[in-house]
């Protein structure tokens, strides 16, 4: 009798749908679980490899299935499209899944711990909660500029004004007007303390995680993404280098090439955005502070920007920075030392 080395396994929130199949690639497994079914299924199975597509819930259903003495696989979508065979469906998901899982050179996204979900999941809602904000002041100052009333541009700069001129200029609006700014004024408070709280907690884990103080030596690298760093990146030794850990971030050129005549375009803006986002958020504030300072690193970052501009330095910056952060994931006990030459 054959034996199923390989199940792919498409899921969604209540029906799952298998494929197994052998080492020679013929099909083995066909069948329709029920939630309440799988964990069972799969505890009474050999053991074997189980793919699935990165998606929402498989995290969950990897961490269940490794403890039940399965290898795991998650493959990013883009991957399981390529092997689809006929109409989309189930079955023939399932049957893409399990042939993406049998090809050597598909890379799975790595299982995150549910430490790293914690922190992850934090910087999620934090992420929204200042999109909410961002979206609080803009409906403000749109709002008042009707009447007449200008706010403060910037966040920094709309909380002082917010403080000190708010009620001087809505005093002057009719009741209802005044009743609407003052419940959204309380609404953006309300968001300021949540947010406050959420970074309170992020500073916690970043003060009593080792590998955050190490990343945090680094300049440009804050507690901020510092925490996100750790919540992301599983496997840094997945990665054959720095190189390769910049380009899974989307910070080296996308290609266009044919003929042998190389072409390159902007950033390729692969991989995880809100990591990539941070790392230039943290280039660029490095590139502010370095512009009156004499030392061999500001020299350089000066010269850069002189030649190739600031947003060409600033991006560079961020590859070299994610580099050094693939060095220090991937050598225990290691600091970054700022060099004495440029």
């Amino acid at each position: 009798m054959t034996s199923t080395t390989i199940i792919g396994m498409d899921i969604s929130k209540y029906s799952f749908e298998l494929c197994g199949m052998d080492e020679g690639g013929q099909l083995t497994l066909r069948k329709r679980l029920h939630r309440d079914a799988v964990s069972r299924f799969f505890a009474n199975t050999p053991a074997c490899i189980v793919a699935m597509e990165s998606c929402s819930g498989s995290q969950h259903w990897a961490r269940q299935l490794k403890e039940l003495g399965h290898q795991v696989l998650l493959i990013p979508a883009q991957h399981v499209v390529a092997y689809r065979r006929g109409a989309k469906n189930d079955r023939n998901d399932a049957a893409a899944i399990a042939e993406a899982a049998s090809r050597p050179n598909v890379r799975p996204v790595p299982v995150k711990t549910t430490d790293q979900l914690d922190i992850q999941t934090l910087h999620r809602v934090r992420e929204r909660l200042v999109q909410h904000r961002s979206a609080i002041i803009n409906e403000l100052r749109g709002l008042l500029l009707e009447y007449g009333i200008v706010c403060a541009k910037g966040v920094t700069r709309f909380l002082v004004w917010l403080r000190e001129e708010f009620a001087a200029h809505v005093a002057v609006l009719s009741p209802l007007a005044q009743e609407i700014f003052h419940a959204l004024r309380d609404e953006f408070r309300a968001l300021e303390e949540r947010l406050a709280g959420i970074n309170k907690r992020i500073k916690a884990v970043f003060d009593t995680h080792p590998v955050c103080q190490r990343l945090a030596t680094i300049p440009g690298v804050g507690p901020l993404l510092a925490t996100a760093i750790i919540a992301s990146v599983s496997e840094p030794q997945r990665f054959k280098n720095g190189r390769q850990f910049a380009a899974y971030l989307g910070l080296v050129p996308r290609q266009h090439s044919t003929g042998g005549k190389p072409k390159l375009l902007g950033i390729s803006k692969a991989g995880n955005r809100y990591l990539r986002m941070l790392l230039v958020h943290g280039a660029r504030s490095i590139i502010y502070h370095h512009r009156a300072k004499a030392d061999p690193r500001s020299r350089w970052l000066q010269k850069l920007v002189e030649r190739r501009g600031f947003h060409k330095a600033n991006v560079a910056l961020a590859n070299k920075n994610a580099r050094v952060v693939w060095k220090l994931l991937t050598t225990p006990g290691e600091e970054f030392i700022m060099p004495l030459a440029a």
